[in-house]
């Protein structure tokens, strides 16, 4: 062990600092910072976790959400221990993020009625469409309200016994906190949130209502409370804290700031909760928001319009599908080096094909990959076929087989960006985090050309939303010490002021020859869709 800052170990005995969690798609991460200077990361831990398919339907068990929390607390204690010669007993702050949407409905005795059900999921189709056309705006498949207006239809069991719904993240902070509330912008992926941003839609909700007024109680009874960032949130209970550290010694007491979706802690971690800026998040699926300076003109069902956590309008773009199949095949390249006698990390397997595909061909030589693990409901799909496709007179070699995969990963991406390009909607910078961008210069560049503007990755990237849940926790703690006494700032302005202030960045621009090379792509994948939909038939 190194020889430690006593001043850093001293801070965290003295619970100077904020905690986030963040249940995403493939691992639950745990970040501790500094509370009074957020971009100073002092410990992580990590756990990983795989959803599974049960009865047709995407899930994780619950009694994994505690195991997997647990376990990444241990191992952010650990390296804490190890980096600081400390153990973390008290927090001052902490918060929850979770993976969007989905759906998790509970009885009046907080029983959960039936297997969490995830984002992923595209059952939901005929209520997301009926509740569009009801409400005159896009419902997306994977919200809440649509998984529990499909469950009605479908005059599924358990309907007659739900006294709550919430997300992931809401539950995980009601177990923490006893709190049932959302921060808004997890609870704009559960209903349709007021044009102040403030609460749901009291219009909306009363349409909803007379939907089926017998089959379930009025819907503001059976969601949480809404709060923006900065809100009184509770405070980490006994029993919280012995859901995350069983060995008893983490200490309850901690300020909670709202629970979020990953999509609003991702856009903290990059920074992007102003008019005219947005982030791309990259994992298991891939989105990118981007905040709005007004309305949009029409109604798309390639856009989601949520909010950042304080509330302002964001037009999301979301894919079901991310980075997943490009990790598949570095695992098929790390066993082949491992087969040879030459084995490799994932992390030295990725930085290797990444670089590679900066060799291939601006449009990839002809190629196409398909990440479709999942239905894609951008793409019109339903289900899911990973495909990869050439043609005889296609380039077949290393750099552009790989260039073709990051390509893939963008490709419904930019599908649904161009929609919101001819909605006249102007970005001055884009910022992009996730595992993928670590390897410098590859992805951001590609990513760059998909977008056909500059995009950003700070040092921060690969801490992703668990950074940005700790930065939301640390914010609470400031309003919290400073709302009685002292002028407290807005999210955006707390975020330039003391998050990024001297926070380095990298800023790749479009390059010219990648972006006419992408614009070829993308045209021969979107006509390449149809070879998707014959293989989600015939297989």
């Amino acid at each position: 062990m190194s020889a430690a800052d006593p001043r850093t170990a001293q801070l965290i005995r003295d619970g100077r600092t904020a905690l986030g969690i963040e249940f995403g798609s493939t691992r639950i991460k745990a970040c501790l910072i500094d509370a009074d200077d957020p971009s100073h990361v002092l410990a992580v831990g990590a756990h990983s976790w795989e959803n599974r398919l049960e009865d047709g339907l995407w899930t994780y068990p619950l009694d994994e959400v505690w195991a997997g929390a647990a376990a990444a607390f241990s191992a952010l204690v650990d390296d804490a221990q190890h980096r600081h010669g400390v153990r973390v007993e008290t927090i001052g702050a902490i918060g929850v993020s979770a993976m969007m949407h989905g759906y998790l409905a509970f009885d009046a005795d907080g029983e959960l009625l039936v297997p969490f059900r995830t984002w992923r999921n595209t059952n939901t189709g005929p209520a997301a469409a009926e509740l569009s056309d009801l409400f005159g705006l896009n419902i997306p498949l994977r919200w809440s309200v649509a998984h529990l207006r499909q469950a009605v239809r479908d005059e599924e069991p358990h309907i007659g016994r739900i006294a709550s719904v919430t997300t992931l993240a809401g539950y995980v902070h009601e177990r923490l906190t006893g709190r049932r509330v959302l921060g808004v912008g997890d609870a704009s992926g559960v209903f349709p949130i007021a044009a102040d941003g403030s609460d749901y839609d009291e219009r909306l909700l009363a349409l909803f209502d007379a939907l089926a007024p017998e089959s379930v109680p009025p819907l503001r009874a059976l969601l949480p409370e809404v709060l923006p960032a900065g809100g009184d949130a509770g405070a980490l209970t006994d029993e919280g804290a012995l859901l995350l550290d069983p060995t008893g010694l983490l200490h309850a007491g901690a300020l909670a700031c709202p629970p979020e979706g990953d999509a609003g802690t991702g856009m903290v971690a990059t920074n992007a909760v102003a008019p005219r800026t947005g982030n791309v998040s990259a994992g298991t699926s891939i989105f990118a928001m981007v905040v709005l300076e007004r309305p949009l003109e029409g109604i798309h069902h390639e856009l989601d319009l949520v909010t950042t956590p304080a509330g302002d309008a964001v037009a999301m773009v979301h894919c079901n599908n991310g980075a997943s199949e490009l990790a598949a095949w570095a695992g098929l390249f790390s066993r082949f080096a491992a087969a040879a006698g030459a084995p490799l990390d994932s992390d030295a397997v990725f930085d290797v094909l990444l670089r590679e595909a900066l060799e291939g061909a601006a449009d990839a030589g002809g190629l196409l990959a398909y990440n479709h693990l999942a239905g894609e409901p951008i793409a019109g799909l339903a289900e899911g076929r990973p495909l990869f496709v050439r043609t005889p007179d296609s380039v077949f070699d290393l750099a552009n087989v790989m260039r073709a995969h990051v390509y893939g990963v963008f490709g419904t991406l930019a599908l649904g960006m161009q929609v919101l390009a001819a909605e006249g909607v102007a970005l001055d910078r884009m910022y992009a985090h996730g595992g993928m961008f670590r390897t410098a210069g590859v992805a951001q560049r590609f990513l760059a050309a998909a977008l056909q503007a500059p995009v950003a990755v700070g040092d921060t990237a690969s801490e992703g939303g668990a950074w940005g849940v700790a930065v939301l926790a640390a914010f609470r703690r400031t309003v919290a010490v400073t709302g009685e006494r002292a002028f407290v700032p807005e999210l955006h302005r707390y975020l330039d002021d003391v998050v990024f202030a001297d926070a380095a960045a990298s800023v790749v621009a479009p390059d010219v020859t990648d972006a006419a090379g992408f614009a070829a792509y993308l045209d021969r994948y979107r006509a390449g869709l149809a070879i998707e939909r014959a293989a989600v038939t015939a297989l």
